[in-house]
């Protein structure tokens, strides 16, 4: 990195200090950005160590405020104490936007068409899993189509736990019979995955299976526009987002909720709308917020469950939310307040994400 100073007002400074890396005020917080090509390792205090082969930086960490919930980089040495950072009144609610699909990939609308994970989706959701591998979970629950469950599955994979997470059957009678489990202990190892349709993305109706370009190319990008951005307004034959929303907020308070509320820590891993429905009833947006929210794929979003309360904690061992929505400059500024102990955030990540 060469040699230079340069300061840019991000509700506080922002200093670039030669090889060191970058420092950066932000209010009465202070973080240190690091170079490329450097080690992170994370010990249990207010500050974080940093190698380049045997040379060792420390890092400000962004806050002294507590973090209840740690991701992967601040592991603890034992699977038996994964929990003793989870204070006694909290639980964990993690949501996960499936990995990008075959037909993400060709930009097909998809819907509630059930297609798989490319490569670069299995690599998603591997990367996610690392990032949620300290969070405990109790439960998983996914949509009925199986790039969802891909996302879940592939993620525990990478668990410190190594729980095992097993689909259950309960279609009917015989369903239940056949996939009983007879072990008590291999009970103890597992996570229950529980599916249900009414977690799957919104369905496009007759958009289903067609080039999003071409379509825009015969409708119009406002036609298009409409049918996809809009609240309230369904593409022919399909669902409005709205619709979306009564399925998937309903599905959320009936079953999950009280899971929650028992003291159980709980992943989700669904589709950009039916996410997006059940981020709106967490944050309490409105209709016009909650259609500007744009979920990247295999990225994980925390919330903790506390006191009834959802209390939005971004993505573990990344930047803000930032890196989960598109916001304004606005947005992104007020959010780097918001950062907590424990986080190393780049920067410059947020910046781009600005001027996209």
């Amino acid at each position: 990195m060469a040699n230079a100073m340069l300061q840019q007002t991000v509700g506080g400074t922002l200093q670039l200090l030669s090889n060191s890396g970058t420092h950066c005020n932000v209010g009465n917080r202070s973080v240190r950005l690091l170079p490329k090509g450097f080690k992170l390792e994370v010990e249990f205090s207010k500050r974080a160590i940093c190698s380049s082969g045997k040379r060792k930086f420390n890092v400000i960490q962004a806050s002294t405020s507590q973090t209840s919930v740690v991701g992967p980089l601040l592991a603890p040495s034992s699977s038996d104490t994964l929990d003793s950072h989870m204070k006694s009144n909290e639980v964990a609610l993690i949501l996960i936007r499936h990995g990008e699909s075959l037909w993400n990939e060709k930009n097909l609308f998809t819907g509630c068409v059930d297609v798989p994970l490319t490569n670069k989706g299995v690599e998603e959701a591997i990367e996610a899993g690392h990032r949620i591998s300290n969070i405990p979970v109790d439960m998983i629950y996914t949509s009925s189509l199986i790039r969802a469950q891909m996302t879940a599955m592939l993620a525990m994979t990478q668990h410190r736990r190594k729980k095992v997470p097993i689909i259950l059957h309960n279609e009917d009678e015989r369903a239940r019979a056949w996939s009983k489990i007879y072990s008590e202990d291999t009970i103890e190892q597992s996570i229950p995955v529980i599916t249900s349709w009414k977690l799957n993305e919104r369905m496009y109706g007759e958009l289903q299976g067609l080039n999003k370009q071409e379509t825009a190319d015969k409708f119009g990008q406002e036609k298009v526009h409409e049918w996809r951005r809009s609240y309230d307004i369904p593409p022919p034959n399909g669902e409005s987002l709205e619709m979306c929303a009564q399925r998937a907020v309903a599905y959320f308070r009936d079953n999950i909720e009280p899971q929650l509320l028992s003291g159980k820590n709980i992943l989700i891993s669904a589709h950009g709308n039916s996410l997006r429905s059940i981020i709106m009833y967490l944050d309490k947006l409105t209709s016009q917020e909650v259609i500007t929210l744009e979920l990247s794929t295999g990225i994980p979003m925390l919330y903790i469950f506390k006191e009834g309360k959802f209390i939005r904690r971004g993505s573990p061992v990344a930047p803000t939310e930032a890196g989960v929505y598109a916001y304004t400059r606005h947005e992104i500024y007020k959010r780097a307040l918001e950062i907590e102990k424990d986080q190393v955030v780049d920067f410059s990540v947020l910046f781009e994400k600005e001027r996209r």
